[in-house]
């Protein structure tokens, strides 16, 4: 049985927190391969990627470019409309009916994921693996209890992705692009040259409705949204 994990999110660009993120979980918990899913439009952000879906899965094949476990799905960019973390993970299910599904996470998305839509079957279909953040033991857990048995809150509890502290973001990348700074070392070499050779975010204004913590994975919002 393979063990595939989702990794999710609008990669606008990629940077090394993500590359970092999976392959932690890829080594930690002894992923086969780590499928990176691009959203085409993120149901968790207020306003839509400022690079285009084809931008940002070219940036993503040249960060990931010689990971022989590392791979990209366009399931989300080819949908229309919104796509929900519960559908991609269907779709997978269908694509691999044989394989262990593990669904990456930023540590913050994690807190969420009571009030995304299905939750309950988003965790029936994947197991989540969530960066461990600092404060982690100190988080109210009760709100899972709605979703998830004892028994799957404890299997959460201890997916945890152990990985160096990188205080990087998309948006603060993007911020300095349009700012003219440096963004060497935040994100690979080769994506770094591709958002100056296609003059990428140079005009760009973070607009103060996008999540001020950059989760970078593909939630949907809450219900009542």
């Amino acid at each position: 049985m393979s063990r595939l994990g989702i990794f999710g999110g609008s990669f606008d660009p990629v940077h090394y927190g993500h590359l970092l993120l999976a392959e932690n979980a890829r080594e930690q918990y002894r992923l086969d391969r780590v499928i990176f899913v691009p959203a085409g439009q993120p149901p968790h952000k207020q306003v839509p990627p400022l690079a285009s879906a084809e931008d940002r899965a070219a940036m993503l094949q040249l960060a990931i470019a010689g990971h022989e476990a590392f791979e990209i799905s366009r399931y989300e960019l080819d949908q229309t409309g919104v796509c929900y973390t519960v559908q991609t993970l269907r779709y997978f299910r269908t694509q691999y009916p044989e394989a262990e599904l593990f669904l990456i996470l930023g540590g913050d998305m994690l807190k969420d994921l009571p009030h995304w839509r299905e939750a309950d079957e988003v965790i029936r279909l994947a197991r989540p693996l969530a960066a461990r953040r600092p404060g982690w033991e100190d988080w109210d857990w009760t709100p899972f209890q709605a979703i998830a048995s004892p028994e799957q809150i404890e299997q959460i509890r201890s997916g945890l992705i152990q990985m160096p502290l990188a205080a990087l973001s998309s948006t603060e990348i993007r911020r300095r692009v349009a700012a003219g700074r440096s963004i060497r070392y935040q994100t690979p070499r080769a994506v770094e040259q591709y958002i100056l050779t296609h003059g990428l975010y140079r005009n760009s204004v973070v607009s103060s409705a996008a999540s001020p913590r950059e989760p970078d994975c593909s939630a949907p919002p809450r219900p009542n949204r």
